[in-house]
């Protein structure tokens, strides 16, 4: 009784903690949904104030490589369950709700991919393009919005003809095949061990082609019936085969089997099976040369990598054998180059960066090297630009234990920086040590600095010999002389700690000082003479060029001059012929008054129309004067000549009207006898002879008119 009272109270008191803890999650879970709730509304609010216009994604962002790897999900996924639940349609049926929301997934993530590729950028010479406009006739005017559109059509309503057991419709999932191989080339590129990424990538292409091969054999033993002979599944009504596990793992078993033709494999005895096995046979040919090839490839990749990174061992150890060299050298080489090997001390640098541009380079190196150089004293006050500079030059070196790094005497061509290691300032028998040089530390610079009143030149001035191994960085005579150049500050602090040394050692001469002052002053009058040399040099080059503008204007003044010359001959012909016209116009008017002088027969009026025509060739000859001077003359010889015309013209008049008076009065003696009179060819005669005078005389004038206007030419020139 007690014992059941005791078990009795303490039921309650549990019952109690029980209801007591239910009440504090319902209260927890309460205020969790109020605050899920609020969460959730303020992610859709999120997703309905986003604008989807300005979402745009960059190719080279993180985002984009990211989603493609995300892609790989869904696309194996149909690569591998599509062809699975075909062939086993007892696991097909077994896990349909399962499929079914895997499929569905997959496809709402396939649009989801539609939808990003849309709005994905492109470069248009080296600008991303970010208009959605030009992004959506870009994607759909090419050929991977058909392949996308194929993959995604509903070939699901043909699950209503062939019922759901029939995951074959959706066979089109598979076209997605090229977003696939993208996204494996991205990450290949991304990846920091291709090689290996290279081997991963071919055996799931070998999985993924074992699978298809299992399955299809599966569904070949169906057709031909299961265990009907040796080649063929066995019976599943066995329980051993009948498990779904039991099927898949034996299929895939003898396939693999048959595509890398290894095991005992039972002969084939239908026509099917040995077509079959044909195929099977031929693939696995192309399956083999494939994973050769692609083993080679990476074996000849590492290859390659460290003969870039490390000497080639092999060609000098044949060097070695070649020539004889002592056992003592050899190891000694052989020991250098293990050094190398463990340590990854890499020697090629320049050569393994030489194909990235300069900027990167520079980048690189000063990330490396950068903290080893600024750890140098003489180093350490100079600007950023000079680091920089120096890094790129800097040849990496290691010497090993006991090796002298230089000589006292040896002609120094290049200084030394330690990196990591230790080295000895050792005298002339090599055991006492002077000092001990560790990280940061530099030598050699004295040598390559050319400073004057050097004793030693550009002589070694102490033997180093490297304690242990020892990586150096050298920089050569040259480069530093290129760098040092373009950096006079950091030159004068170089030269002026090199004499601060010179000087500790009592190896500077002090007319070496003097001799450098008074080159410094020799080098100040050089740029003062410089100086003047270049404003000489702009003086004499605008005063040549002006010279070249007045050659110039003479030049087209002397042109022009010459065109107005051809001007004025042109038309001396032109005057001439104007002069051989002239007179059978005179002779027409002759005619008419030989008529008159016929019918008058009065030699008085003859002559008054010689007389007249003798006018109006000088006249005619008047005007032409004035037309050929008014072409380069002055305005005064212009005004002289148009007055003269002008009193020619007044003159001019006056004879036709007294010719027209005659005409009249002898209109009535005309009407008598038309036929000329005997005396005409003696009347013109000597009219004719009149002219020829005249034409002499006007061509004398215009001779003495062009002799005057070339005097004046060349007056002027």
């Amino acid at each position: 009784m007690d014992i059941t009272g005791d078990v009795s109270i303490r039921g309650n008191r549990w019952q109690r903690l029980f209801r007591r803890q239910q009440g504090q999650k319902a209260s927890g879970e309460g205020q969790d949904g109020v605050k899920d709730k609020g969460k959730h509304n303020t992610f859709l609010g999120m997703i309905l104030k986003f604008n989807w216009n300005e979402f745009i994604v960059d190719p080279a962002d993180q985002f984009y490589y990211v989603w493609l790897q995300v892609m790989i999900l869904p696309i194996v996924y149909n690569w591998v369950i599509i062809i699975l639940r075909t062939c086993f349609t007892m696991i097909a049926l077994s896990y349909l709700p399962v499929w079914l929301t895997l499929d569905y997934v997959s496809d709402l993530m396939y649009m989801i991919d539609m939808i990003i590729t849309l709005h994905t950028g492109y470069l248009d010479q080296g600008i991303l393009v970010k208009d959605l406009i030009q992004l959506r006739k870009r994607y759909l005017r090419s050929k991977h919005f058909l392949w996308d559109v194929a993959s995604i059509l509903p070939f699901d309503f043909l699950y209503f003809a062939f019922g759901i057991q029939t995951p074959l419709v959706r066979i089109n999932r598979l076209l997605r095949i090229p977003r696939l191989n993208e996204a494996l080339d991205r990450m290949e590129t991304k990846t920091s061990y291709p090689n290996t990424f290279r081997i991963a990538k071919l055996m799931i292409y070998i999985f993924v082609l074992i699978h298809w091969n299992t399955c299809l054999y599966f569904a070949l033993s169906s057709c031909l019936g299961f265990g009907s002979d040796d080649w063929v599944y066995p019976n599943i009504t066995d329980t051993e085969f009948g498990s779904m596990r039991r099927q898949y793992f034996y299929c895939f078993w003898f396939s693999t089997q048959i595509l890398t033709t290894l095991g005992d494999i039972p002969h084939p005895e239908r026509e099917e099976a040995f077509l079959f096995m044909i195929t099977d046979l031929l693939i696995a040919v192309l399956v083999f040369a494939s994973i050769v090839g692609n083993i080679g490839n990476v074996i000849t990749n590492l290859r390659d990598r460290d003969n870039a990174f490390f000497p080639n061992h092999e060609l000098v150890k044949a060097y070695l054998r070649s020539h004889h060299i002592s056992k003592e050298l050899r190891e000694r080489i052989n020991n250098w180059y293990q050094h190398l090997y463990i340590n990854k001390k890499i020697m090629r640098e320049n050569e393994i960066l030489e194909q990235l541009p300069l900027h990167m380079r520079t980048e690189i190196a000063v990330s490396v090297h950068l903290c080893t150089l600024s750890k140098v004293t003489i180093f350490q006050n100079c600007d950023r630009s000079l680091l920089e500079e120096l890094v790129l030059k800097l040849t990496p070196q290691v010497f090993s234990p006991g090796e002298y790094v230089c000589r006292k005497g040896d002609v120094g061509h290049e200084m030394y920086i330690i990196k990591e290691g230790k080295l000895a300032v050792v005298a002339d028998d090599g055991v006492t040590e002077f000092a001990v040089l560790s990280d940061g530390n530099f030598f050699g610079e004295i040598s390559i600095l050319n400073i004057k009143g050097n004793k030693s030149g550009n002589r070694r001035t102490a033997n180093i010999r490297s304690i242990g191994y020892s990586d150096l960085f050298s920089l050569s005579k040259e480069d530093l002389t290129d760098v040092l150049s373009e950096f006079p500050a950091a030159k004068r602090h170089l030269e002026e700690k090199g004499r601060q040394i010179l000087t500790k050692m009592g190896m500077l001469e002090e007319s070496g000082e003097k001799e450098e002052g008074e080159g410094e002053k020799v080098e100040i009058k050089i740029k003062r003479l410089e100086s003047n040399l270049e404003v000489l040099q702009t003086k004499l080059a605008r005063l040549m060029m002006e010279l070249e503008s007045s050659n110039r204007k003479m030049q087209a003044r002397v042109a022009q001059l010459e065109l107005e010359v051809s001007e004025l001959e042109s038309q001396l012909p032109e005057d001439d012929g104007e002069r051989d016209r002239t007179p059978g116009r005179e002779q027409g008017v002759g005619r008419e008054a030989e008529w008159e002088r016929e019918e008058a027969e009065g030699e008085e009026e003859e002559e008054e129309g010689s007389y007249m025509k003798g006018e109006k060739q000088g006249h005619g000859d008047d005007s032409n004067d004035v037309s050929k001077e008014g072409d380069g003359e002055s305005t005064k010889s212009t005004k002289e000549d148009a007055e003269r015309v002008v009193e020619g013209d007044k003159c001019g008049p006056k004879n036709p009207d007294n010719q027209g008076d005659k005409r009249e009065d002898d209109g009535e003696k005309i009407q008598g006898d038309d036929r000329p009179g005997k005396g005409d060819g003696a009347e013109i005669e000597p009219e004719n002879g009149k002219e020829e005078k005249s034409g002499k005389r006007e061509s004398e004038e215009g001779k003495e008119h062009r002799e005057e206007k070339d005097k004046g030419k060349k007056a002027e020139r």
